[in-house]
């Protein structure tokens, strides 16, 4: 396995990890809007906003099973996304994109590196947390002022006393 910058023939195979992510996130939310008509598509958009230089693949050798972005700011960076594909999860993959990260962000000058992981995403949360991402910075807050169904939101954790959806 080796972790290379994302090259320019790596396009589809990150579109594809992209709308697994994406169908990810639909099934743990019971959302099938979100991402759109067409998921893949937005890694193009992503693409446009971070820029090739901040993004890196995880090679096989017989074709990318992964890969990590920067979004870049100055002293602060956050990891998003990171994405491994299903069958070549559990095998260290990700922690090898997430320290290829944190390097890349040490060498840029970062001093705050963060991650979002959606909240009911507990894996991601419990890799991050593995990962060493053990400080709370910021927390995002939301109302939802769309229509909700039934079992829209889960009643979740509890912080400093007191309870949220997520």
């Amino acid at each position: 396995m080796v972790i290379r910058d994302y090259r320019s023939s790596d396009l589809g195979r990150c579109r594809a990890l992209w709308a697994e992510m994406t169908l990810h996130h639909r099934e743990i939310y019971g959302d099938p809007s979100i991402g759109g008509d067409d998921p893949e598509l937005g890694f193009d958009d992503h693409l446009a906003r971070v820029g090739p230089e901040l993004i890196w693949v995880a090679d096989s050798g017989s074709g990318v099973v992964g890969f990590v972005s920067l979004i870049y700011e100055g002293q602060e960076a956050e990891i998003e996304p990171i994405v491994v594909a299903a069958e070549s999860r559990s095998t260290g993959i990700g922690h090898q994109l997430v320290k290829h990260a944190v390097e890349q962000a040490r060498k840029l000058g970062v001093l705050c590196l963060s991650v979002k992981p959606v909240a009911r995403n507990e894996d991601a949360i419990a890799f991050f947390h593995d990962a060493g991402f053990r400080t709370l910075g910021h927390l995002q807050l939301f109302m939802w002022l769309g229509q909700s169904f039934p079992g829209q939101w889960r009643s979740g954790p509890e912080l400093f006393g007191r309870e949220f959806d997520y």
